[in-house]
């Protein structure tokens, strides 16, 4: 049975980001730039610091890593409303390149929860780099002004890393957690799973 006593201090940071969604939301309603943008990196923050947590203390897990993974989901795009409203000409000026990169993402989704049921949580390298890039951007944007060096940069990297995972979920039949990206995935016999199970029927 699932209690609170199940989670780990890991978990507990990624609990953090989906639990103030609702004050960054509220920030966002109330027109609270700084305290939000302030309440933004604290949320980045946990990102980094449960993921540290997880492999430091050797408590990883997959469950550890789906509710990472929808922490993260929660708090892009509540970075992403934010950037939204208070920077809002530079999102209109640029949002055909933004469509242009979100579509993938939403493509990479779609397939996710078709074959497995559920948001992938590869945490591939490329992911990680991603994600930093997208916090860089997002809070010097709130913090200061947008800037189109890292906001270009921000696109490639996150367009490059939406393809890895979309070839990431064809190379795996059984949805996997914490796979470092395609080179790695070759030789991780996790990939076999379901193969294997069809051949026993057989």
């Amino acid at each position: 049975m699932l209690t609170f006593k199940n989670f780990n201090i890991a978990d507990w940071f990624s609990f953090y980001r989906i639990l103030a969604a609702p004050l960054l939301i509220a920030l966002i309603w109330f027109d609270e730039r700084l305290i939000f943008t302030w309440f933004l990196l604290v949320s980045y923050s946990t990102d980094a610091i449960d993921g540290f947590l997880a492999r430091k203390l050797k408590i990883t897990s997959p469950r550890g890593s789906q509710l990472d993974s929808f922490g993260d989901q929660i708090t892009l795009i509540i970075g992403l409303v934010g950037l939204y409203v208070f920077e809002s000409h530079f999102i209109k000026t640029n949002l055909t390149l933004i469509l242009i990169a979100l579509t993938p993402y939403m493509v990479q989704m779609f397939i996710a929860y078709y074959k497995y049921g559920k948001a992938t949580a590869f945490h591939t390298y490329l992911a990680k780099l991603s994600a930093v890039m997208q916090s860089v951007f997002i809070l010097s944007s709130l913090f200061f002004s947008p800037n189109y060096t890292l906001f270009y940069i921000m696109i490639i990297i996150g367009l490059v890393e939406t393809i890895e995972e979309i070839a990431l979920i064809f190379m795996y039949d059984v949805w996997a957690a914490d796979v470092k990206g395609i080179y790695w995935a070759l030789k991780d016999k996790r990939r076999f799973k379901k193969i294997k199970r069809h051949r026993k029927n057989k």
